[in-house]
């Protein structure tokens, strides 16, 4: 069983990104232990100034759960083209203390087209050095037309998502 730190990208308590976060912790229950990071909202503005060797509590606390589990996963939305800004901040946090060096993570981009915010993270994961494995990215284009009523209804990416997580599953056991 591999312990897996998942983040999604959205803020909103019934978003998309959380429901396939949802889905993937009940689909593959006998194969992961998927904790939902919650205070994604909560971390600070990301400050180079406030960046030290004791760095803030919600700092603190991503940066021990990032490294605590075997591996990360990543939901996300695409707004306006880009990453959301909660996310990437999140990430920023992470870069000088290199918790995602060599990490195993898995990515998935579901929004409406997310083509862009998909390029931008997989450039800033590869960037702060995270492991992801070959066919450890997805990207679900029209997902709210996909994933209804806490289910995935799209035959093609249930079938994305069972590759995905296999993939991770070994990209963590390398």
């Amino acid at each position: 069983m591999k312990n897996i730190l998942a983040i999604s990208g959205s803020l909103r308590a019934k978003s998309t990104n959380l429901t396939i976060l949802e889905i993937i912790a009940e689909m593959f229950g006998d194969k992961i232990n998927l904790t939902i990071y919650g205070d994604l909202g909560d971390l600070p503005h990301f400050n180079p100034d406030l960046d030290t060797n004791k760095p803030l509590v919600a700092v603190a606390d991503l940066r021990q759960q990032i490294n605590q589990y075997d591996g990360v996963l990543i939901c996300s939305p695409e707004y306006v083209f880009s990453v959301p800004a909660a996310l990437k901040n999140a990430l920023e946090w992470t870069v000088s203390s290199a918790d995602f060096h060599n990490k195993p993570t898995a990515l998935i981009t579901a929004s409406s087209l997310g083509e862009k915010a998909h390029e931008s993270l997989l450039l800033i994961l590869r960037t702060i050095d995270a492991k992801i494995g070959e066919n450890s990215a997805l990207l679900i284009s029209h997902a709210q037309t996909k994933i209804k009523n806490g289910e995935v209804s799209d035959a093609k990416t249930l079938e994305q998502l069972n590759l995905l997580i296999e993939s991770f599953l070994l990209t963590i056991d390398e």
